[in-house]
């Protein structure tokens, strides 16, 4: 079993693999450190806290972090068009009980990796900043990490929030940049493998009739994402499940190949956030080919187990 710390800017899709990890009895969920991203750190540990309450785990510890880039004053970016409002598609979750900030995220990780060495996978979905924050804080902690699953990038792929970046290293370059070359085991699991994943509107469908209201709540969640989904690209019939794979690959490297690369994030405004990768013995896995039909069969499996006496893979 992997002692596994999940740090999250929770929108719709990190909601997803949240509960793909819990549901995943490889995976041991020591904390989830929250961040700004697609919402703000305040919204994201809100979200998290949501998610936990829906799915009854309520005691997975949650710690909030970085408000705001590594290096930089503020961000505007926020992607409330693809995530809602609230960050979860306007369902409107019941409000988690009060939240009482601990350790700042960064002490969390930096705790953990020193107190569990060579044993932790960080699998980060959001901006890099807490891990950045850590290591900036640590340098120690590098040697100590097991793995770390980055999911963010697009090294050989076009971006998705400008025609070179991916959100997640447009939102805080630098710290991308910084982590990506401290010398942590990484997997890169970057829109070249996640874009070829494709969660299926028809899925929802089978998800709001297996009687679960969690199985509702994502069903709902998922529509609003889709609907954003299909106005970028019309026909398209479902939505990428970026988070949920770097989950995967977590549990299950072969879902992917990859490639040893040097990464860099360009820090200048005209292609923040834009990774480009030089091929090289050393460096970090770079995602470059999924088996996405594997990944997507096993994801469904596991989003919500109690429902797999009926059917969940549509489209099979």
């Amino acid at each position: 079993m992997k002692s596994v710390i999940l740090d999250v800017d929770t929108g719709i899709d990190d909601a997803l693999a949240i509960a793909y990890a819990i549901h995943s009895p490889e995976l041991r969920i020591l904390g989830i450190t929250t961040g700004f991203g697609n919402v703000s750190a305040e919204e994201a540990t809100r979200n998290t806290l949501q998610v936990l309450q829906l799915l009854e785990r309520s005691d997975i510890p949650v710690f909030q972090g970085a408000e705001r880039p590594f290096r930089r004053e503020s961000t505007r970016h926020r992607a409330y068009e693809v995530h809602g409002e609230d960050g979860l598609g306007n369902i409107k979750l019941p409000l988690p009980e009060p939240f009482s900030p601990g350790q700042h995220a960064s002490d969390f990780i930096i705790s953990m990796v020193k107190k569990h060495p060579n044993e932790i996978t960080l699998i980060t979905v959001g901006t890099q900043t807490n891990l950045a924050l850590a290591v900036e804080k640590d340098p120690s902690i590098t040697g100590l990490v097991n793995e770390v699953v980055i999911m963010g990038g697009a090294v050989t792929v076009p971006g998705n929030v400008t025609p070179a970046a991916e959100a997640n290293f447009y939102a805080d370059a630098e710290g991308a940049d910084f982590v990506l070359n401290s010398g942590l085991p990484i997997t890169l699991v970057g829109l070249d493998v996640t874009m070829k994943t494709l969660l299926q509107r028809e899925t929802l469908t089978e998800w709001r009739g297996c009687g679960l209201k969690a199985a509702e709540i994502f069903a709902d969640m998922c529509s609003f994402y889709m609907d954003f989904y299909e106005r970028k690209n019309p026909g398209l019939g479902g939505c990428a499940l970026h988070d949920p794979l770097a989950v995967g690959v977590a549990v299950d490297p072969t879902f992917i190949s990859t490639k040893p690369m040097n990464v860099r994030v360009a820090t200048e405004q005209e292609k923040l956030g834009q990774s480009r990768g030089v091929e090289t013995d050393q460096g970090i896995s770079v995602g470059i080919e999924v088996e996405a039909e594997r990944f997507r069969t096993h994801f469904l499996n596991r989003i919500l187990p109690a429902s797999r006496k009926g059917s969940l893979h549509a489209g099979h």
